[in-house]
């Protein structure tokens, strides 16, 4: 069979891995570091192992609608089996590596899935509870004795420590490849993908689940190969422009930087020793497109503002000075120029402060450094343009491939997500919600007809379910979820979101949850960021044995007491938190607080520490 053309190449996923591969073969387009040595796969390579990964699946008996599993932290073999999947028209399905049996039953289920690939023993055991009916975790997860009579066959990747499982359905990564070595003609597998229809769901990527149990949202090639195409022409970013790969590659997000980007510019994508090593790995790649969720860059914040406390007084002063002057210059070159003493100023700041912190980071080549996925505070970017990283927000969301909103490199304006990518028209419904429609929007849920048409209504707008401002210009600006909007007993309309922020601003603060829904004033639950705290508690020499220890010191009440006073001197009167409790242990997804993306279900946490937000609006309880 001749190869396909390259319309039919460009329009989907694995037709643009081949058309990489017909074009620059032999270029590096993933690196993988293995025991301190960074190893190098070409395009050639990275086809190859799909191409064998997609014979094995055929033969093993999955076809065109199909679903197959990823339970594995990222790594190239996730790749590999996730655009296998695509390439005989299944569908893909991404499951978090921290989930427990649970919920990996759950997924499994609601998918159908045909084939599960597992990373290694710890996932393998939670699939072989899934296999022995003993993962069900009652509802809303369906249970019984084949709880999941779809799977066939199970894959692990790396099977150290697996040679005593009994289980027929278990395949070694190699084995599974062997299925499908010299079983197929030599024209098959271009055969499979000219039969691919864009158009088709080719991706399962499911929500956190913040308020009820995960959507499968179905997701299709021309869903991502267009905005993928705008935002890479949008942001400036070509074949030479690189990334590390270290969010879970179930999250969208972490899909428009190692599979969406390469796909659309042939950039390289840098898988690192573990999820433990992701900073050194960092420093070391030093990544020219970098997407950190906002409690990355709290962190990263977090991290630089105690170093700087412990600091010679050089160093502070250093700093300190020109963090401040950075500031200046920063919102002068967002405005349009910088005088010549300014950039001065900027050059002797590069060489003691931007350029040293830039490296330490591993931000220094950094061109593109993005925030997105969840709200952060404007000051906080300020904060990063003053050292010299541009982090620019966008906007999107799973059921729109990820992205639909970016703050232009040469056009930002902090505090707003930016502008619409082309091919994406937005409007804001008369209650605020933000609307949006094009190529971009998902196909549905999976097994959930009443949700898709909650969702997605009859003239093709989704409605996101957040609420937002448009200027003249087009930037957007989001002010809160429709849904968790507080309207205190005086009436007033208050962002949970917008205070919340403020309050994680302090390197003090790792998790705050606004209260006030039907009540006379907000409150705030506080989770302390347990390692700032704590170096500050050993530098006052107050002694502590436990996160509970530490968060019951008087001593740090009072320190985070300081603290929701700066966040309330940025918020108006309604706004201002007049009371607050610190929680008595970190939230924890095991405990059904966090999602496998770490935001707060609000309701979850609510029910938990009833008697603690009660306790907040008793006479006499206000802070």
């Amino acid at each position: 069979m001749s190869r396909p053309s390259d319309d039919v190449l460009l329009a989907t996923l694995p037709g643009r891995l081949f058309h990489h591969a017909q074009v620059r073969g032999e270029r590096v387009a993933i690196r993988e570091k293995n025991r301190g040595i960074w190893n190098e796969y070409t395009w050639a390579d990275y086809l190859a192992n799909v191409r064998r990964a997609a014979r094995a699946m055929w033969t093993l008996g999955v076809r065109p609608g199909d679903s197959v599993s990823i339970l594995s932290d990222n790594r190239p073999e996730w790749l590999y089996a996730d655009l296998a999947a695509q390439s005989i028209g299944a569908r893909s399905v991404g499951i978090y590596q921290t989930n427990p049996a649970a919920d990996v039953e759950y997924i499994l289920a609601d998918s159908a899935s045909k084939v599960l690939i597992c990373e290694d023993q710890e996932q393998l055991d939670k699939a072989l509870e899934v296999l022995g009916g003993t993962g069900t975790g009652g509802d809303p997860y369906r249970g019984s004795e084949n709880p999941v009579p779809s799977l066939q066959h199970v894959v692990v990747i790396d099977p150290r420590g697996t040679r005593d499982v009994d289980e027929a359905k278990l395949l070694t990564w190699e084995q599974f490849l062997d299925r499908g070595d010299d079983k197929l003609d030599d024209d098959w597998f271009e055969e499979r993908l000219s039969s691919l229809v864009p158009e088709d769901p080719s991706m399962i990527v499911y929500t956190s689940g913040t308020t009820g149990p995960p959507k499968g949202a179905m997701i299709s090639s021309k869903n991502v190969v267009g905005i993928a195409v705008a935002f890479n022409e949008s942001m400036g970013l070509g074949e030479d422009d690189f990334v590390l790969s270290y969010l879970p590659l179930c999250h969208v997000a972490e899909k428009i930087l190692s599979v969406f980007f390469p796909m659309t510019t042939g950039g390289v994508v840098h898988f690192g020793e573990s999820i433990e090593t992701v900073q050194a790995d960092l420093r070391e790649v030093s990544p020219t497109l970098f997407l950190g969720v906002p409690r990355i860059w709290e962190k990263i914040h977090s991290s630089v503002t105690v170093k700087m406390k412990n600091a010679s007084w050089l160093k502070r002063t250093l700093y300190n000075t020109f963090t401040r002057a950075g500031l200046k210059i920063a919102e002068g070159r967002r405005k349009g120029g910088i005088s010549a003493w300014q950039r001065f100023v900027w050059f002797v700041g590069d060489l003691t402060v931007y350029r040293p912190l830039q490296e330490r980071l591993g931000l220094r080549r950094c061109k593109i450094p993005v925030t997105g996925a969840a709200p952060i505070s404007p000051e906080l970017i300020n904060w990063f343009h003053s050292i010299g990283v541009p982090v620019s927000e966008g906007y999107g969301m799973t059921e729109c491939a990820g992205v639909s909103h970016m703050n232009p490199p040469d056009a930002m304006r902090i505090g707003s997500v930016g502008k619409t990518l082309p091919g994406v028209e937005c409007r804001l419904a008369d209650d605020g919600e933000i609307l949006l429609r094009g190529s971009v929007v998902f196909c549905g849920y999976l097994n959930r007809p009443d949700a898709t048409a909650e969702t997605i209504d009859a003239d093709g707008w989704l409605h996101t379910g957040d609420v937002g401002q448009e200027d003249n210009e087009g930037y957007l600006r989001i002010t809160g979820r429709k849904k968790e909007i507080i309207i205190t007993s005086g009436g007033k309309n208050i962002s949970p979101e917008k205070i919340e922020n403020k309050l994680k601003v302090s390197p003090y603060i790792k998790e705050a949850i606004a209260i006030g829904d039907a009540r006379k004033f907000v409150s705030a639950l506080i989770q302390i960021e347990y390692d700032t705290v704590g170096d500050w508690a050993m530098r006052q020499k107050i002694t502590y044995t436990s996160y509970a220890d530490l968060a019951s010191k008087p001593e740090v009440r009072d320190l985070i007491k300081g603290e929701v006073n700066k966040a309330n001197d940025a918020l108006a009167q309604v706004e201002s938190v007049r009371s607050f409790k610190l929680l008595p242990k970190e939230l924890s997804q095991d405990d059904g607080e966090l999602t496998a993306t770490q935001k707060v279900r609000r309701r979850n946490v609510h029910a938990a520490f009833e008697q603690l937000i009660e306790s907040m609006y008793t006479k006499g309880a206000a802070a």
